[in-house]
């Protein structure tokens, strides 16, 4: 089985509390399915869960390259070199990631936060499609702060051949068997 949940912005990928947050066992009544990948606690979006464990090491694991869509929020305008940078791959203190492609873009016709991200009367802010083939540990995060653009909102709108869509915040659709 394959479900895809848009996951809200602090809430934590597991079933499993830890000091009263929000887990998605508040979210999805389905029995036996884990995530294939992790969004950390202040991000949003599409996770993918499982009950295949097969599939879930094909999608999480960056040896299979599955990429990994998100529409990121930055502090600031990026200019063409941290762009370029992004492209080639971020040195990070656990080594260079794998080169990204990236664009600037338009806010994309999203649910608004709550709470809302922080607003600096003037620093503008802008919106990257940053599509990545790994997945480490706040990767998105540290790349744009590493160019010097911090990222404010992170939301990861697809996984491999899964889109978030129009699924609204918060809940799940079965999408049927895994292959």
């Amino acid at each position: 089985m394959i479900v895809l949940f848009n996951k809200p912005y602090r809430v934590l990928s597991q079933f499993t509390s830890e000091g009263g947050k929000a887990t998605l066992a508040d979210y999805i009544d389905i029995p036996g399915v884990y995530c294939a990948g992790r969004l950390d606690y202040d991000s949003e979006g599409l996770l993918v869960l499982t009950d295949d464990g097969a599939l879930q090491q094909r999608i999480a694991n960056p040896k299979y390259g599955k990429q990994k869509g998100y529409w990121v929020q930055v502090e600031g305008i990026p200019d063409g070199e941290a762009l370029e940078c992004l492209r080639r791959g971020v040195r990070l203190k656990d080594g260079v990631t794998r080169p990204a492609r990236v664009a600037m873009i338009g806010a994309p016709g999203v649910w608004p936060r709550d709470p809302p991200i922080r607003e600096r009367r003037y620093i503008p802010t802008s919106w990257l499609d940053l599509v990545i083939r790994e997945g480490r540990n706040r990767q998105v995060r540290r790349m744009t702060a590493n160019v010097g653009y911090p990222t404010l909102r992170l939301i990861r709108y697809r996984v491999g051949d899964w889109r978030l869509s129009e699924l609204p915040v918060g809940t799940y659709r079965v999408i049927g068997k895994a292959g």
